[in-house]
């Protein structure tokens, strides 16, 4: 019986306890929020979970298999730390920091304990992105258009530069992941970013609400990935189509469409949930130690998180950045 312990108590926090509640020889033991109170009030949805207001007491009165965190971007760090310390696994939201310098050190450390991570980047898991990979295998790829839009996210956290790190990192790195994933690694990023709409609809906005980034891959391939956060809520949409010398391939997170001379084919993902073969994966790797069936671990993470933290280096120096290997 694996005993799992959970960082935080937003939404996040109650899809991975629903899913852990209903895995086989897995018990969600523990609750850590910012106050005791939030905890005990997520805990007390499952049986047997105990809320508690401190990571350091959780971690000394429960004897923890692995941990989930699920936390905002700027609470990242002690709390990876502490678990990194006392060699306990973990699965953790993305994204993984707001900044290059956390995870490079915190992957460093993980790497050094030979520690099971994994990131949840959740698109990977989908039957849809397996067959985007798998269409990819012997093509060319010329060009990719990538987009994440909506509406802005009714947290105070969000709408903080210091709180998410604004959208292309909190929200379009799903995009990016996506991208890197089918397609391969980034090797240089151009960004711009602007404030349009959201400044005059909210105070304290400091993220910008459009942006539009440039990306050469290392197959020599072309990207362009566009957000917005400006748009009324319930308006909105994601994906990724890849343009190659055998057709187009439009991904959204119901749909991979397959566009060819010959014709067109949909591949939907019907009731498949990424965030239940995430969680099996990392379960797995935890109880046996067999990592293979992680998609994202923290180390392909971190690649991930280089290249959105590379488009805000951009929009604000107004250049072309170089990413250096990893």
């Amino acid at each position: 019986m694996l005993q799992i312990g959970i960082i935080g108590t937003g939404w996040f926090s109650r899809v991975h306890a629903d899913l852990l509640a209903q895995a086989a020889d897995v018990r969600l033991s523990a609750v850590c929020g910012t106050s005791k109170e939030k905890a005990d009030r997520l805990a007390s949805a499952y049986r047997d979970a105990k809320g508690y207001g401190s990571l350091t007491e959780m971690l000394e009165s429960e004897r923890l298999d692995a941990v989930y965190v699920c936390v905002p971007p700027m609470a990242h760090g002690d709390l990876e730390r502490e678990l990194i310390a006392r060699r306990i696994p973990f699965l953790v939201e993305k994204p993984i920091a707001l900044d290059m310098q956390l995870p490079i050190e915190l992957e460093k450390a993980i790497r050094e304990q030979a520690l099971i991570t994994s990131v949840g980047y959740h698109f990977r898991y989908l039957p849809s992105v397996q067959r985007l990979k798998a269409e990819l295998e012997g093509r060319t790829l010329a060009m990719a258009s990538g987009e994440w839009s909506g509406s802005m996210p009714q947290v105070s956290w969000w709408r903080r530069q210091d709180g998410s790190g604004g959208q292309f990192i909190e929200q379009t790195t799903h995009v990016v992941d996506l991208l890197r994933y089918a397609a391969g690694e980034v090797e240089e990023v151009y960004a711009a970013y602007a404030g349009r709409v959201v400044h005059k609809q909210y105070e304290g906005v400091s993220v910008p609400d459009v942006g539009s980034v440039t990306l050469k891959l290392a197959s020599g391939a072309v990207a362009g990935i566009i957000n917005t956060c400006a748009l009324p809520s319930g308006v909105g949409r994601s994906g990724l189509t890849l343009y190659t010398d055998q057709g187009m391939l439009a991904w959204t997170p119901k749909n991979l469409e397959i566009v060819t001379s010959e014709g067109r084919e949909q591949a939907a993902d019907e009731e498949a949930n990424p965030y239940a073969a995430e969680s099996e994966a990392f379960l797995h790797a935890v109880r046996t130690g067999d990592s293979s069936r992680i998609r994202s671990d923290y180390a392909d993470a971190l690649r991930t998180q280089q290249v959105t933290c590379a488009a805000l280096e951009s929009a604000a120096s107004g250049l072309p950045v170089k990413l250096e290997r990893l």
